[in-house]
């Protein structure tokens, strides 16, 4: 299962429309070509930029992977990753399940193939390098105010919703985060969007592509971009 994102800038020659549709306003363009949190290999417990509905608008807001739902008492067992079949059992994903969908932008999702001596990395991608939209939950913890007298803090955070594998992915690992394609995003981010509507888009995508990198990846302190460079050919 991935536990790095590959999150680089907006690409300049790709509209927002094409990746969200009618969702794409120009102060949503203008958030991701200046906003976007970008990283070459971020991992879990830091911040990203997360894609939720507000009323009818699409934002763009920062979150911390981890979700850490407000009961949540010790911050470090926040899960980074919702396995698709427990979205409904667990407690610490119904609530959020149901009404508090979101989408990750990334370009890539990092993932170890196990070797006879060492795990090489590998960046699962589409085979055109455009932007995946990861399937996430989102929630508000609230803590207690640094100054006395002032309102809780809210903090969002996310979690990463992982299925099965298929195609180029299945050869390298058991589990990946579920892509919602460009034509799924307003329904996926929509609240009363039927829940069978909606576990019906968690399923594998067959149609990614995969690319080795260099094991300098395997350090989440080496965030020049250059970990992100393929070391071999694409599998397709």
């Amino acid at each position: 299962m991935a536990g790095r994102l590959y999150i680089p800038p907006f690409p300049e020659d790709l509209p927002p429309r094409d990746l969200l549709g009618k969702l794409a306003t120009a102060s949503l363009t203008r958030q991701l070509r200046n906003e976007l949190l970008t990283s070459a290999n971020r991992a879990p417990r830091m911040p990203a930029s997360m894609l939720r509905l507000e009323g009818q608008k699409l934002r763009l807001v920062p979150a911390l992977w981890g979700l850490t739902p407000s009961w949540l008492d010790i911050m470090d067992h926040a899960p980074h990753v919702a396995r698709a079949e427990t979205l409904e059992t667990r407690r610490m994903f119904r609530e959020s399940f149901i009404s508090q969908r979101a989408l990750i932008p990334v370009g890539g999702v990092y993932v170890w193939k196990e070797q006879p001596n060492m795990k090489q990395p590998f960046l699962i991608t589409h085979a055109d390098r455009a932007p995946l939209l990861l399937a996430a939950l989102w929630t508000r913890h609230f803590s207690p105010p640094l100054i006395e007298g002032m309102p809780p803090e809210g903090r969002d955070s996310f979690a990463l919703i992982s299925v099965g594998c298929a195609g180029v992915s299945a050869r390298l690992t058991d589990r990946m985060p579920a892509v919602i394609a460009p034509h799924q995003v307003r329904e996926w981010l929509t609240a009363d969007t039927p829940l069978e509507t909606v576990r019906g888009m968690l399923v594998p995508d067959a149609r990614l592509a995969a690319f080795p990198v260099a094991r300098r990846v395997n350090d989440p302190a080496h965030q020049e971009w250059s970990v992100a460079h393929p070391t071999g050919p694409m599998l397709t």
